[in-house]
């Protein structure tokens, strides 16, 4: 379990700047939240050695790239059996990290084990994707599917 950082005001106001805009400068971060280029600067860098700053992104909405369909998939894997060299779950989230259309995968609680994030082309691209990569896998025993309609909300930043 990761430890959680404690953060003060001031961390969390460059939390908050920085979701918002990563590429501002120390000088403009240091303005909006009160401090000095160089204070900012240190403050950043000590946020990122704790892992609290894990990484900085462009955010590229899918549909501006020809990806515009986006699907929702449940997944639920066999059950463990002893001649297994690897469990289902070992195998299945090793696949996952190989295919680039899925651009998020949870675990989950109740009847199915993962929700998988796709973005792909059209049906033909997602049809491609269900038959020859994801129920090929030997692990998936079961999926169901929805498909997003319209984007409603989606955030990549987190409420500090």
């Amino acid at each position: 379990m990761s430890t959680v950082i404690e953060l003060d005001a001031i961390d969390r106001r460059i939390l908050r700047a920085l979701q918002h805009d990563g590429r501002m400068t120390y000088d403009e971060l240091g303005g909006q939240v009160g401090l000095s280029a160089s204070a900012a600067l240190r403050r950043v860098k000590r946020l990122e050695e704790a892992g609290v700053i894990a990484r900085y992104v462009a955010v590229v909405p899918p549909e501006r790239v020809g990806l515009g369909l986006t699907a929702v998939i449940n997944v639920r894997l066999e059950k463990h059996t002893e001649g297994h060299q690897r469990t289902p779950m070992e195998a299945f989230r090793a696949g996952v990290h190989a295919w680039p259309e899925v651009v998020e995968c949870v675990a989950l609680t109740g009847e199915m084990d993962y929700l998988l994030t796709v973005v792909v082309a059209d049906m033909q691209h997602y049809s491609r994707f269900i038959m020859d990569t994801l129920l090929r896998h030997p692990a998936v025993q079961d999926v169901k599917t929805s498909f997003v309609l319209e984007r409603i909300k989606s955030a990549s930043a987190v409420p500090v």
